[in-house]
């Protein structure tokens, strides 16, 4: 597959989210490790991805938000792939106490190398606007993530934080693809930052050619999907960044 040129990486962002929440051994390829996120980040830029999404472990395997091992996936993946943008999660269900994950947020303004470029933040979860405020402080941009139509409705009555740097919309499996992103982009369309649209399981690939075709920025990878959109599974990430750039060459910009 050669790697995708052109319009889109001159002007859309193409992420790679390529570990998620899911459990170790979830995908024979799920990378996990540093040396296995590096790894995977090499293969899917050589495609054409511009953006890294990655859930750091410890050494079980267990998501964390504590700096040194966040720390180091980070330092591991940007060595192997500079100057390309790599985000983290802070997600709720790592650490649950809001105020304890915005002072372990805050912390990673020490990182050096290690410090992540964007971290996304869950609108429907507790203490989201004093994560992305800790983020803030730490110079590390936000990525707004929003779920659902309440979530939406709340980020329009606060307002966009400072340091935002896109909204992700992520259309839920169970929903009808098409029409609940139509839905989300109208709530959003006053907000202003870019939106990064992307599904989730079986609203993966038809959410995919939908941000495809309003040129909207969109993401791939063993977070979203283990599978290819004819639903055989996937290799690996750079199997579903490999899909991905098909469709978004047959319905993006031109």
């Amino acid at each position: 597959m050669e790697p995708l040129t052109g319009l889109w990486l001159r002007g859309w962002v193409l992420q790679a989210c390529l570990n998620g929440g899911r459990p170790v051994g979830g995908h024979p390829a799920l990378p996990v490790s540093p040396a296995q996120l590096a790894e995977d980040a090499v293969a899917v830029v050589g495609l054409g991805v511009t953006s890294l999404h990655l859930h750091p472990r410890d050494l079980v395997g267990l998501e964390v938000l504590a700096g040194p091992e966040v720390a180091t996936a980070v330092a591991v993946v940007r060595a192997a792939v500079p100057g390309v943008e790599i985000g983290v999660t802070t997600g709720a269900w790592i650490q649950g106490d809001p105020g304890r994950r915005a002072e372990l947020v805050a912390g990673w303004a020490g990182l050096a190398a290690g410090r992540p470029d964007v971290a996304s933040v869950n609108v429907h979860e507790a203490g989201w606007v004093e994560v992305c405020a800790a983020l803030d402080g730490a110079g590390i941009g936000i990525e707004l993530g929003v779920f659902h139509a309440t979530a939406a409705r709340a980020l329009v009555a606060h307002g966009v934080p400072p340091g935002t740097r896109r909204v992700l919309a992520e259309v839920r499996p169970g929903a009808d693809p098409v029409p609940e992103a139509e839905a989300l982009l109208r709530l959003l369309e006053p907000l202003g930052p870019p939106v990064l649209l992307h599904g989730e399981d079986t609203t993966t690939w038809p959410v995919l050619a939908y941000a495809a075709r309003l040129e909207l920025d969109a993401r791939i990878g063993l977070e979203d999907t283990l599978l290819r959109p004819d639903g055989t599974p996937a290799t690996d990430n750079a199997d579903l960044v490999g899909y991905a750039i098909r469709v978004l060459r047959s319905l993006g910009p031109r």
